[in-house]
């Protein structure tokens, strides 16, 4: 069993109102029994609900870093209120007596350990991942539909590009709507998310030639999207055998959905990796139709800056986990990598927390770079291709942080090479407004997560901060 802390829990909550409803549970001493079996693998016990018969809940550590949480309530929720109250208690110190593993429970473990023990027999014989067989056939229409459909959107956007955004009205904002429930039957759900960004631009700006120059960009990154999609769609369809690009976004774009046993098929993946996260957030991206969780992790070992994320579809939001910040580092055994650029996405299955040391933030203050001219080369070389992430985030070393004459607060390398820092039109919030509270020692010789966007209109480059590391604390500005 993984050591079990108050915030190791919250992690595995669906939501903030599951945490809380789940506290609740044990300040209302709603739990009749409690216990664990002798070898302290599961924990299980009964909990008063609605009905006069009490809930059977258990969670199981049978495999340490996945644990299966049962429960016998009609919640839809995963883990329900019930096992996360199960736990909260154990946590807070409440007295679990020894019992023998309920029959049912017994019985679903043996399963478990049956399936655990194929897995370890395939992989020892090497047919664990074994690469799918493409179906040439289904391969090809899909192909030809999507190529169909590229050839639709690029009518579309020349038609808007020769008519100039200053002519476009009502019908026109009509058009391209209908356009977007289009591409969903040509199997592009990535270039659909791109024009319905581009029609959310058209119809929100309040100024006029800001939401143009940002529509004109979003227009010119479906152009080079339909080029570089042709391409590579054609290609395909000449070789169906044609391995997918792990290497580039394209593939994302075009609505693939990445699989674990892709990515570990195309070497994508790191074993034994410890993530510390800096900075998390939760957005709604209407252009998705989903509520997104971003979360923003150092790999200690590396220095590189991945990021996770959770979508949320609108429709199924209440019924998904909702992921939160996380304040322990997290031991992964297998870490899948996404193909990208700067701060690749990445995934895990398993993972157990252990406090933060002295130790891991000497690690945080060695990676971080020291050099804002290095950096701002390689952000602009990034910002330079149309369909790469356009707000990269990246670990800064300040030697100090300081404001200057006009109120602008400036983060300053070892060189003397300063770096102006204000809040990003991206970001659901700012956090400059947070810096005058922080003690003047935690704003000399620290550390400094910032994400980069280049306002368009204004023509500049410009850095927000997103958390700030010192000594042994992190102080999170952005939530």
């Amino acid at each position: 069993m993984p050591e079990l802390t108050s915030s190791y829990v919250d992690s595995l909550a669906p939501n903030a109102a599951a945490i809380k409803n789940g506290q609740g549970l044990v300040r209302k001493k709603s739990f009749l029994q409690l216990h664990t079996s002798e070898n302290g693998e599961l924990l299980f016990g009964q909990c008063a609900g609605s009905g006069k018969t009490p809930y059977e809940c258990s969670v199981d550590f049978i495999t340490p870093e996945s644990p299966v949480f049962r429960c016998t309530c009609p919640s839809r929720q995963f883990p329900c209120k019930h096992a996360l109250g199960l736990l909260y208690a154990y946590v807070e110190g409440q007295a679990f007596t020894p019992a023998p593993v309920p029959e049912d429970v017994a019985s679903k473990r043996e399963k478990v350990e049956k399936r655990e023990e194929n897995k370890a027999k395939q992989a020892a014989e090497g047919t664990e991942s074994k690469p799918k067989k493409v179906n040439k056939s289904a391969l090809k229409k899909k192909i030809g539909a999507q190529l169909e459909g590229l050839d639709l959107l690029e009518k579309l956007v020349l038609s808007l590009i020769r008519g100039g955004l200053s002519t476009i009205d009502s019908k026109t904002v009509k058009t391209v709507q209908e356009h977007v429930k289009q591409l969903g039957n040509y199997y592009l759900s990535g270039a659909q998310t791109q024009l319905r960004h581009f029609a959310l631009l058209l119809g929100k700006a309040e100024d006029r030639e800001e939401g143009y120059t940002y529509a004109m960009e979003q227009l010119t990154r479906l152009h080079a999207f339909i080029r570089k999609g042709r391409v590579y769609l054609t290609a395909r369809a000449e070789d169906p055998e044609l391995a997918l690009d792990h290497e580039s976004t394209i593939d994302e774009w075009l609505g693939h959905a990445w699989q674990l046993s892709e990515l570990r098929e195309y070497g994508l993946v790191k074993e034994n990796v410890e993530l510390l996260q800096l900075a998390f957030y939760s957005y709604d991206d209407p252009a998705r139709q989903e509520f997104v969780d971003l979360g923003y992790w150092l790999e200690t070992a590396g220095g590189e800056i991945h990021r996770t994320v959770n979508y949320r579809p609108y429709k199924a939001a209440k019924l998904m986990r909702e992921e939160d910040s996380f304040f322990e580092l997290a031991r992964i055994p297998l870490l899948y990598t996404y193909p990208g650029d700067m701060n690749v996405r990445v995934r895990y299955e398993e993972m157990t927390p252990r406090a933060i040391s002295d130790a891991d933030f000497d690690k945080v203050s060695a990676k971080a770079s020291r050099s804002y001219a290095e950096t701002l080369k390689k952000v602009k070389n990034q910002l330079k291709n149309p369909l790469s992430d356009k707000t990269p985030v990246v670990l800064l070393h300040a030697a100090s942080v300081g404001v200057t004459e006009v109120g602008q607060y400036v983060i300053t390398d070892e060189s003397g090479t300063g770096l102006v820092l204000e809040d990003i039109p991206s970001l659901p919030q700012g956090t400059l407004e947070l810096l005058p509270f922080l003690p003047a020692t935690t704003l000399k010789n620290c550390c400094i997560l910032v994400m980069f966007e280049h306002l368009l209109d204004q023509g500049r480059l410009i850095a927000q901060p997103l958390t700030l590391i010192q000594g042994g604390s992190i102080t999170r500005l952005l939530y």
